[in-house]
């Protein structure tokens, strides 16, 4: 993103056309002199050297350098020689505009004006000249400030179609870094949601067709199927949630209330009916309503590791302890099953752990994970937060 307007692409850097220009009216103001008849003698050598000191530094100095020698060899000509070379007025109005497009730290109109007024004294103060010579050298005083207000008219126009690409730009990258924020969040929910209703379907299905052993052969394969289906759909929802975090999904909308921990018996039950295990809540300290979005991320926390644990060490207890205190929530859950493996590795398309590490870091706690002490494996998460204030 731009921090400022890039600098006008104006006469900083002079490129072929400005010296091409620049030499042209030299030719034309030594022609000139020529034309009105000064002959080769010291007197015109020195006009027609005075005549390319007026035009040629528009092409060879930065813009103030350039309009001070312009301004003296055009004041020089017009009070030694009383003449003023067409092209070197338009050499002055070329400078001119040049210090009206440097903008205000260089050039503006009014020491355009300053740089037009000696010739203004020079014509109406001045003796000899033709009055040919007179009205030129006051339309050069008068022209120069206007030349100067045209370039910086010039610059404002740059800068505001500048000023109007960077806004552009900044609302683009806003808008990118939000949508991107809630694919993100979008991501968390389908994985912690979804993913948990489905991974109780598959170990609903399990439990049903291997604690009735007298199920008829056709239930039985309905059974299997039923799981087989969630267990498919899980990994089919993974590898959407991976295309979300990539930022190349759609968007969408979930517009359900979101649960807390007064929802947490209801979770624990659930859990309790799918696994067939025992899972136990310890809440240690006064319980306290803690900020909506600590409390959100503590629930899916829990009900992450809880689909974790179903499906890594299914029949393995579950003990789900909240600690309350002064400087927020501390939760931990473990379960007594293997533990992590040996040799860790990270599953294609597994977010879970990422997940509730983010949501942890969200709202300004921190997440740990692994293996508990005397076998099993722990999440421990510490989540700040006072109170809510009735």
């Amino acid at each position: 993103m731009r921090g400022t307007p890039a600098a006008c692409p104006s006469d900083d850097n002079e490129g072929v056309g400005s010296i091409i220009t620049a030499v042209l009216l030299g030719l034309l103001a030594v022609t000139e002199v020529a034309v009105r008849g000064h002959g080769v003698t010291p007197p015109a050598l020195f006009l027609s050297v005075l005549a390319l000191g007026s035009t040629l530094p528009l092409a060879f100095l930065p813009p103030v350098a350039a309009a001070v020698v312009v301004g003296v060899a055009g004041l020089l000509a017009l009070t030694l020689f009383h003449l003023l070379p067409l092209a070197s007025v338009a050499a002055l109005l070329l400078v001119a505009g040049r210090l009206g497009r440097r903008g205000p730290q260089w050039g503006t109109v009014w020491l355009a004006v300053a740089l037009g007024l000696p010739f203004l004294a020079v014509a109406l103060a001045g003796p000899g000249g033709s009055g040919e010579t007179r009205v030129v050298t006051v339309l050069a005083a008068a022209l120069a400030p206007v030349a100067a207000g045209a370039g910086l008219a010039w610059r404002a126009q740059f800068e505001a179609t500048e000023h109007t690409a960077a806004r552009a730009e900044f609302a683009g990258t806003l808008l990118e870094h939000t949508a991107r924020g809630e694919r993100a969040r979008i991501s968390r929910e389908l994985h912690d949601v979804v993913a948990h209703h489905i991974s109780m379907i598959a170990v609903q299905a399990e439990t049903a067709r291997l604690t009735a052993p007298d199920l008829p052969p056709a239930t039985a394969q309905r059974l299997r199927a039923i799981g087989d289906t969630a267990r498919a759909g899980l990994t089919e929802m993974r590898r959407l949630l991976g295309v979300l975090r990539e930022d190349t999904g759609e968007d969408g909308a979930d517009r359900q209330p979101q649960p807390g921990l007064r929802q947490l018996n209801r979770l624990l039950d659930d859990a309790r009916e799918a696994s067939g295990a025992g899972t136990r809540l310890i809440v240690s300290g006064v319980p306290v309503s803690l900020d909506p979005g600590v409390e959100l991320a503590a629930y899916r926390i829990i009900q992450e590791a809880l689909t974790n644990s179903r499906r890594h060490a299914p029949g393995a207890a579950v003990d789900v302890e909240l600690r309350y205190g002064g400087d927020g929530l501390r939760l931990r859950v473990r379960d007594n099953g293997p533990g992590p493996p040996a040799a860790p590795s990270t599953p294609a398309g597994g977010h879970g752990l990422l997940g509730m590490r983010e949501r942890a870091a969200a709202v300004g706690g921190e997440l740990t994970t692994g293996a508990a002490s005397g076998g099993g494996f722990t999440v421990s998460a510490r989540l700040p937060g006072q109170a809510e204030q009735p």
